[in-house]
């Protein structure tokens, strides 16, 4: 018997044009914003306030550990910098982009919360990578970004554009150890193939806050990957907007919580246009008392984006006692002519049958067992695209399974 515990939500749908009436009514009785489409944005931190975990957005949010990123106030920079960035691959494609009102930057960004708002207004100029018209990039760009002590804070706005007809691979890397608060924009023209790969590969005791957001063009084509592995807290939010007609977006997931950990995402996926198809998949692993995953999925399918094909699941798997899996999955549905909707949520120990199985054939327990979570988790690895990453992420499996079995060190640092 394990101490994992699993919250799910059942489907919620609306009929069309019942948001027209929502807003007021909310208004009205002054009940909190549940719907994640509703919630107010703000590029000023102070009408956010300071998250005491009573917020709908924050209540499964580790606040405490978090604190470092409330706070409004500028950061290092320099060679006293909380992260160094290590653009190299991804030179040739970096154009400029100084102040806040550069071209593109906030284009379609809008902070859901005061992390977003903070690293908004303190980071001046973004990290801008952007693919040409037409070109396909055989070879992913990798941005390394290094935190470089304990508590030493930093800000960052990234953006990423694909220019219609390209294709292109974007990973960001992130080691070390800070009090990270990052915005990513991404922004897929018209036509254009885009994966974009975030991997946390923090010390135990980083925090990281993210808000990934996305607009996805006619015809075009985004796959998200969120892989945390690393950090004491990390919550990485990506939103996905199917935006044009024919759009498609897979929004995919991989945590593997540690004692202590807390491993967070909250994914948005909403279908503007017509004919759009999403699929989104998170899988979570935990082992070790105190490691915590929480996973979030709202869908909105809009008024007008009839023939929509969308699913959402997320699948954890318990290794040991003393852990917890929040899994909460929400479906709104504002238009009756869709292809298809739904979701699904799951969380549990190991199956006995497929234990059975494979010890029934010779294998060893423990064998087993490893062969059973590895082959668990791979199914978002090797979606990846990426054969050198995807070999990486296998071993550090491996390395997690062990780690968790008292086969190496517990902490991640110097790893």
């Amino acid at each position: 018997m394990t101490t994992a515990e699993t919250s799910t939500v059942d489907t919620t749908e609306r009929a069309a044009g019942a948001a027209s009436t929502e807003p007021a009514r909310r208004e009205r009785s002054a009940v909190p914003v549940q719907t994640r489409s509703e919630r107010p944005t703000s590029f000023e931190p102070a009408d956010f306030g300071t998250p005491t975990g009573r917020e709908v957005n924050w209540k499964l949010s580790d606040v405490a550990r978090l604190a470092p990123l409330f706070v409004d106030e500028d950061t290092e920079s320099g060679d006293d910098a909380g992260v160094t960035y290590d653009v190299s691959a991804l030179e040739a494609y970096l154009v400029e982009s100084t102040g806040h009102d550069a071209a593109v930057r906030g284009e379609i960004f809008q902070p859901e919360d005061v992390v977003a708002a903070i690293a908004w207004k303190r980071c001046a100029n973004a990290l801008h990578v952007r693919i040409p018209e037409g070109e396909s990039l055989a070879e992913p760009l990798v941005a390394r970004i290094h935190g470089t002590g304990e508590g030493r804070h930093a800000n960052a706005h990234v953006v990423i554009e694909a220019l219609p007809g390209s294709e292109a691979i974007v990973v960001l890397e992130h080691d070390g150890s800070a009090a990270y608060a990052q915005n990513v924009e991404i922004l897929v023209r018209d036509g254009a193939r885009l994966t974009v790969v975030s991997v946390q590969s923090w010390d135990d005791s980083a925090v990281h806050a993210a808000s990934h957001q996305a607009v996805v063009g006619a015809g075009a084509y985004l796959k998200h990957v969120v892989i945390s592995f690393g950090g004491g807290a990390v919550r990485v939010n990506p939103s996905m907007r199917l935006a044009g007609e024919g759009a498609e977006g897979d929004m995919l997931g991989l945590a593997f919580a540690d004692a202590g950990q807390h491993l967070e995402s909250q994914v948005y996926l909403h279908h503007e246009g017509v004919s759009t198809k999403g699929d989104v998949l998170y899988k979570g692993a935990l082992q070790g008392r105190g490691a915590r995953t929480v996973w979030i999925g709202d869908v909105l399918i809009g008024q007008g984006a009839t023939g929509t094909d969308s699913y959402e699941k997320n699948q954890n798997l318990v290794l040991t006692d003393g852990t917890r899996a929040d899994s909460i999955p929400n479906l709104e549905i504002e238009t009756g002519d869709i292809a298809g909707a739904g979701h699904a949520s799951a969380t549990g120990r190991f199956d006995d049958e497929q234990l059975f199985y494979l010890q029934a054939r010779g294998i060893p327990e423990e064998q087993a067992r490893r062969l059973v979570v590895v082959g668990f988790l791979m199914e978002i690895v090797q979606r990846i695209g990426v054969p050198e990453l995807e070999e990486r992420l296998a071993a550090d499996i491996e390395a997690e399974i062990a780690r968790g079995a008292g086969l190496a060190p517990a902490s991640r640092a110097g790893a």
